[in-house]
């Protein structure tokens, strides 16, 4: 068998481990404040072990970030392998926010909760924040594009917003109006000429 580089290999167990029990933490008590202690009492492991895979609390709440987003890029891409017509695909997602919003345990949007801890834009959080809002911005516009939309980067942005209410409006109002509102937007933002 040749020698994988670092990169290569398949992460450790306790890693995962750790990252799982951070996402679940982070998400349901907040970035801040839940601490390293917790984390690692939480995930059984040793504080050598956290730190030899996470050399500090930062690089742990970046790996979340960056978790969610790469579940949602294969959420969205198996989508698109599966559904040919982009509107189609464009109300799946749809569907799929008003589910997470009406979701026991909904506590609002992933990424805008973490952005909300982090005030400083070039914060490695908040960048990894952007990079995730300007790919799904991006998926978004090529959908209208394929769409036929007139406008793509207008319908896209105006996706984006509905999204980020109904979530909002999930975590902290009525879930089932936010939906709702979500899905009236997205119909009249295909029906556009």
């Amino acid at each position: 068998m040749p020698n994988l580089t670092r990169e290569q290999r398949p992460p450790a167990p306790a890693k995962i481990k750790i990252l799982a029990v951070a996402d679940d933490l982070f998400y349901t008590e907040g970035i801040h404040t839940v601490g390293v202690d917790r984390i690692i009492a939480t995930a059984h492991v040793t504080k050598a072990t956290f730190y030899k895979h996470y050399r500090a609390k930062e690089l742990l709440i970046v790996a979340y970030v960056k978790r969610r987003d790469s579940l949602a890029r294969e959420y969205v891409e198996g989508l698109r392998a599966k559904i040919d017509d982009p509107r189609d695909v464009l109300r799946a997602l749809a569907d799929e926010i008003g589910r997470e919003a009406q979701r026991p345990g909904f506590h609002g949007c992933p990424y805008i909760n973490a952005a909300a801890q982090f005030s400083d834009p070039e914060h490695p959080v908040r960048q990894a924040v952007s990079e995730h809002r300007v790919w799904y911005h991006d998926t978004l516009s090529e959908l209208f594009a394929a769409a036929g939309h007139p406008r793509p980067n207008e319908g896209a942005d105006d996706l984006l917003l509905a999204r980020d209410g109904a979530l909002s409006g999930g975590n902290v109002g009525d879930s089932v109006a936010a939906d709702a509102a979500l899905h009236r937007a997205v119909e009249r933002i295909l029906n556009e000429n």
